[in-house]
């Protein structure tokens, strides 16, 4: 998955903004003032860190070993980094997203279904 369908996809999710607290190199995508996702574009590979389940976390980092580790700057408990890269399928990632989306989520949003 490229960069710009990450970006693409993150703010067609309700309620979502990008920002660049940190400077231009790193966009950080928040819903209801909450991160989900950020974008650190200066490294190389490129990282993506989302928030997960703790289960779901240790997971995915052993089926991709070599792309996704512990949450860069981030709690290694909740949250992994992905080295994007075309070697995981665009529809996982979309779905790790979404997920990182719905965690955050507030919960009168949540039974809203919004």
């Amino acid at each position: 998955m490229e960069v710009d369908e990450i970006f693409d996809y993150a703010l067609s999710l309700p309620h979502t903004e990008g920002t660049t607290p940190f400077g231009p190199d790193v966009i950080v995508f928040k819903t209801y003032q909450k991160v989900f996702l950020l974008l650190t574009l200066q490294s190389e590979p490129i990282r993506m860190n989302y928030k997960a389940n703790p289960d779901d976390i240790m997971m995915q980092r052993e089926e991709y070993p070599d792309f996704i580790f512990p949450g860069y700057h981030m709690n290694k408990k909740h949250w992994n980094t992905l080295h994007i890269n075309r070697s995981i399928p665009t529809k996982l990632v979309k779905q790790w997203i979404q997920n990182s989306y719905l965690l955050v989520q507030p919960k009168k949003a949540k039974k809203q279904g919004k």
